[in-house]
């Protein structure tokens, strides 16, 4: 067989190689993590007995979770461009007809414009007062 028409042996880099050997142990040491703590939980039994606990204890658990998941979205700041001199929400637009009040646009960007985060717009900051965090 001629030298050309013979397949080239795949050379993987042996960087390639490393990382997913790093990968591979670390996934194997959360498994074994993961298999600690499951024997570590109390038996089924033991959980029949006292469902309400139980019950308590994930509700505390999801609650928990949530806050962590969803506190820094609600002090999260909307306008990454708040406070600087290129803040196109900061470009108000106002009218008034005769003696009414005068209507303007800073009435709905004017909180956006100073650096709100979600918990402080007027109608969608009470609403995220019911959700943990």
């Amino acid at each position: 067989m001629p030298s050309h028409a013979r397949p080239k042996p795949s050379r993987v880099p042996r960087a390639l190689l490393r990382a997913g050997l790093v990968i591979s142990a670390a996934g194997a040491a959360l498994a074994a993590s993961g298999a600690a703590t499951a024997s570590a939980a109390p038996a089924a039994s033991d959980l029949a007995t006292d469902t309400g606990a139980a019950a308590s204890g994930l509700t505390g658990a999801l609650l928990h979770s949530a806050a962590g998941g969803l506190g820094p979205v609600k002090n999260l700041k909307l306008d990454p461009l708040a406070n600087t001199s290129v803040d196109p929400l900061a470009n108000a637009v106002s009218t008034q007809i005769a003696d009414f009040k005068p209507v303007g646009t800073t009435l709905l960007t004017g909180a956006l414009s100073n650096g709100a985060a979600l918990k402080d717009l007027p109608l969608v900051g009470t609403v995220t007062r019911v959700l943990p965090g």
